[in-house]
């Protein structure tokens, strides 16, 4: 090990925790953080810069075009999502790579990358902690479970567990609320905003307003064209229905602070909702249906309400009225504020280093 680790393991073993050195693994789909969408490089980005507010030394590895406050080490130039000329497989490969070359300067790795960088795990003895933010298939378990007791593992939300594997905590995502006006009083329209893809059920979104005969507004890339094509593109009639495709931060904010309602019509378990909290951060209630870690996002009838189908989503859009938006903004302050995730997680690292030690 080189001398800067040795005098990083003294002094934490003093206790002197706010002396780590952390290397943040980040993705490189997008910039971190994203300019549009990018989910995982948002949350990096939002404990990057927590922790280094806290004085903490944290080293981001990330694309060349990522900001941060900190120190970033980046080998890859753009994100692949926008430079399509990169290969992924070649440039994933020199990110991960490149840090664990560097992994003994550290006293954590975070990753947040899945499960790639787990195969080079054994090759340090810097103790890693993945951040699972979802399981893309189950055939990519047996990486998880070979590493099972020799890494750690963070699940983002208690829904998103597998029982095969064990974790030390469940951290629940946040946002710089800060970031997110508050609008007491909605326009009259209700918001998609999402990957168009049956996963996050777009299609369901327009039958929902169809039924109720309010305006729909739907954001997001679109992930599967033929879905587009097939299950959205007919419906778009510029007036009801109307898709305004990937939307940038500041414009996110103001469709989510003036809409009526959130809807997320899921069709599989989500394993977080990042768009469901920030529409709570906005004021705005969310129908969601009830799957994956919904339950542990929206408290029914008080920042919103869970359903089971289209029909039932109907009947609760009339009753968002009886939402309060301030409630809906205390909640997600008191639960999912970037500061909580921030210190949730040094409580982890803390005892990742503590049991290595």
């Amino acid at each position: 090990m080189t001398d800067s680790k040795t005098s990083a393991d003294l002094a934490i073993r003093k206790g002197d925790f706010l002396k780590m050195k952390i290397a943040m693994l980040s993705p490189i789909a997008w910039r971190t953080p994203p300019r549009n969408y990018g989910p995982w490089e948002r949350v990096v980005s939002l404990i990057t810069e927590g922790l280094q507010k806290r004085g903490i030394d944290v080293t981001l590895f990330a694309t060349a075009d990522s900001q941060t406050e900190g120190k970033l080490h980046a080998v890859v130039p753009r994100p692949y999502e926008e430079d399509k000329s990169l290969d992924p497989k070649v440039w994933e490969c020199l990110h991960i790579s490149e840090m664990f070359e560097r992994a003994n300067s550290f006293d954590l790795i975070h990753n947040h990358f899945d499960f790639l960088p787990l195969s080079y795990s054994s090759l340090t003895s810097t103790p890693v902690l993945t951040t699972i933010h979802g399981f893309s298939s189950p055939k990519i378990l047996p990486v998880y479970k070979k590493y099972n007791d020799t890494t750690s593992y963070v699940s983002i939300s208690n829904a998103d567990r597998s029982p095969e594997l064990d974790y030390i905590a469940t951290v629940y995502h946040g946002i710089d609320i800060e970031n997110f006006a508050f609008q007491e009083t909605p326009e009259d329209y209700l918001l998609f905003l999402g990957r168009i893809h049956h996963d996050k059920g777009a299609h369901e979104a327009i039958q929902i307003a169809r039924k109720v005969g309010m305006k729909l507004i739907l954001a997001g890339i679109i992930q599967d064209k033929a879905y587009y094509k097939e299950r959205v593109e007919p419906f778009l009639d510029g007036s009801q229905i109307n898709y305004v495709g990937a939307v940038t931060p500041v414009l996110r904010n103001e469709l989510l602070g003036k809409a009526f309602g959130f809807i997320h019509s899921i069709n599989f378990n989500e394993p977080f909702g990042l768009s469901v909290v920030e529409a709570g951060a906005c004021g705005t209630p969310v129908v969601a249906f009830n799957k994956g870690s919904m339950p542990e996002l929206i408290a029914d009838g008080e920042n919103g309400f869970l359903v089971d189908d289209v029909s039932a989503a109907a009947v609760a859009i009339d009753r968002l009225k009886t939402i309060s938006r301030d409630r809906c903004r205390a909640l997600v302050a008191e639960r999912f504020s970037q500061d909580q995730m921030v210190e949730n997680y040094l409580a982890v690292y803390r005892q990742i280093i503590e049991n290595t030690n």
